[in-house]
């Protein structure tokens, strides 16, 4: 028996722009009006758009495969033919076993029906059988985390706790294939960590997962495989790790840099002990790898990096001449290669790595490349903000303040 239970072949989906009339009453006004205007009636025969363009790959079970891409690439489009809410118009979908969506987590809520009606409502639009949802109930209440409001019509929630209750029916369906649309950014941060608990033990359950998100940090740290559709077209498959960091690089390599300027940053990458890499532990040390080239005689350069938040907020600078070190002279075709060290003591989150060409006796700027590079920073402790002073607990007690007063009047006694 094959271990793929997900397989598109050769996907083409195709849409038509502009408008669409679905009777001769509205139809025949717009030809009038083209005439008028002296349109080509078959102009519209050249309104297709091609959503999906030979978009192929395949999930085995215990997999999770990632889909990532600008708005408008075609994630949402590939998921919902995986889904069977549309047809592709061209290429064949395999699908062995139970498939899950999670594109819309409430899609099918009864406004005026409880949480508890909605969970057998949701359930059997999702392919369980009432003993089914009978049986997992306790555990889907318990999940959402809502239990107090269980027995309240859904109208009466709030956004998150509507979102709660849909996801809890939805991860709790046990299927073969789970299709996961940017839902596990629903809750609080407490509740997206049960999510992400519950996806991976999906996973370790022998289901594949199919899961789109603009969180690479999320992608990377969730799949084992990934890729990168633009235009609708895939341009790189492979795993995770390396597929968004070739994601990443095409998306620094469109800068264009002054061409007046005599030096040029060409190269920032950033690596561990493997090699360059993406993805790193809080705390863990990375080198950062800086090239330039002269196209004129330059005298008196430094190189300036900094890191920014993923707001583009500075979070740290430093330079060579800070550190203490020369200024330096470059000549037409010369090369300067430089590699800083540095210990990333950041807490979870998306960061920019950029560099600066500077010479500070008369302070001019010679190139800036604020986001040359980007990192993904997990850790293992539940730790936010910018940075991570990696915290321990040393103590922890309960006092009964009122015992504590009663045995010193006894003493004083």
């Amino acid at each position: 028996m094959s271990d793929v239970v997900l397989r598109m072949e050769n996907v083409y989906k195709m849409f038509r722009k502009g408008q669409v009339f679905n009777s001769l009453r509205d139809l025949v006004p717009a030809l009038t009006g083209r005439m008028f205007n002296r349109q080509e009636l078959n102009a519209a025969d050249r309104r297709e758009f091609w959503a999906l363009q030979d978009l192929s790959f395949e999930v085995k079970r215990g997999e999770a495969f990632g889909i990532i891409g600008h708005n408008g690439a075609g994630k949402s489009t590939a998921l919902k033919i995986l889904s069977r809410i549309m047809k592709p118009t061209r290429g064949k979908i395999f699908v062995n076993g139970r498939l899950s969506a999670l594109i819309e987590v409430t899609a099918g809520f009864h406004q005026d029906f409880t949480g508890r009606e909605n969970i057998f409502l949701h359930g059997a639009i999702m392919g369980m059988n009432k003993r089914e949802i009978r049986s997992k109930l306790d555990q889907i209440i318990a999940f959402s985390g809502i239990e107090e409001f269980i027995d309240t019509p859904v109208k009466r929630y709030s956004s998150g706790m509507y979102a709660r209750l849909g996801f809890s029916v939805a991860a709790h369906v046990n299927p073969d294939v789970m299709i996961v649309d940017e839902v596990l950014s629903v809750g609080d941060y407490v509740f997206q960590q049960k999510c992400v608990q519950r996806m991976k033990e999906v996973i370790r359950g022998g289901a594949a997962v199919v899961f789109v998100s603009h969180n690479l940090k999320s992608v990377a740290e969730f799949c084992h495989n990934c890729l990168v559709l633009e235009r609708g077209r895939p341009v790189v498959q492979g795993k995770a790790d390396q597929v968004i960091a070739n994601y990443m690089r095409r998306q620094t390599a469109a800068r264009q840099p002054d061409q007046s300027s005599g030096v040029k940053i060409t190269k920032v990458t950033v690596r561990n002990h493997e090699g360059e890499c993406v993805r790193f532990e809080s705390g863990e040390k990375a080198w950062v790898d800086i090239e330039l080239s002269a196209r004129k005689p330059c005298q008196k350069l430094s190189v300036s990096l900094y890191l920014s938040d993923s707001e583009s907020h500075l979070i740290f600078n430093t330079s060579l001449a800070r550190l203490g070190y020369a200024d330096f002279d470059l000549n037409p075709g010369q090369v300067f290669r430089c590699t800083f060290e540095l210990a990333l003591n950041l807490a979870v989150g998306t960061f920019h790595v950029g560099s600066l060409v500077f010479r500070y006796d008369n302070e001019t700027e010679y190139d800036r490349w604020l986001q040359a590079a980007t990192i993904l920073v997990s850790s293992s402790q539940d730790i936010r903000g910018l940075v991570n002073c990696f915290p321990k607990v040393v103590k922890r007690e309960i006092a009964d303040e009122q015992l504590k007063a009663e045995a010193k009047i006894e003493s004083l006694a």
